[in-house]
């Protein structure tokens, strides 16, 4: 039940991430700095198409690569997922909802980032100081998931362990 939750995450993080990009490709320059130098302006640029389709492929990519164990597990793609995740098994469940979870805060992640590359282009007036601190905040999502990963993960093998 609760990778359904997890599941409308992940949709709205691709919803949002559709539309804050939408609109920050809107305001970029034609030229697009990722970089800052000494003096706190933008240099290492690239064309704002590229910066678009890099960004797309990314997103696009990161996304399907990342659903798609969820999806075979939900299908039951082979016998031996069928018999690893079965149907009323809380495990299942519980790698359904890390996986849709985990896409999402991947999402999210990518959305902070070209916040950020837009906060370095935007006029100072107009977006402030670039702020990297939803960067900061990236790493200890990725650590967090990861831990939970390795706890679900301890958990099934000692079930199975102990079946034997």
């Amino acid at each position: 039940m609760n990778h359904r939750f997890a599941k409308a995450f992940h949709l709205i993080t691709v919803l949002a991430f559709i539309v804050v990009f939408m609109y920050i490709y809107s305001g970029l320059p034609g030229m697009v700095g990722f970089e800052l130098n000494e003096e706190g302006f933008a240099h290492g640029v690239m064309d704002k198409n590229m910066f678009f389709y890099i960004v797309i492929g990314i997103f696009l990519v990161l996304n399907i690569l990342l659903v798609t164990p969820a999806k075979l597990i939900e299908n039951g793609a082979s016998p031996n997922i069928k018999r690893l995740f079965a149907k009323g098994d809380p495990f299942r469940d519980q790698m359904l909802t890390w996986i849709y979870s985990f896409v999402g805060i991947i999402n999210v992640s990518i959305i902070v980032v070209v916040m950020y590359i837009f906060q370095l282009n935007g006029i100072m007036e107009e977006t402030g100081r670039p702020s990297g601190f939803g960067l900061y905040i990236l790493p200890v999502l990725f650590v967090i998931w990861t831990v939970i990963l390795f706890i679900l993960l301890t958990r099934k093998m000692k079930s199975v362990q102990s079946i034997k």
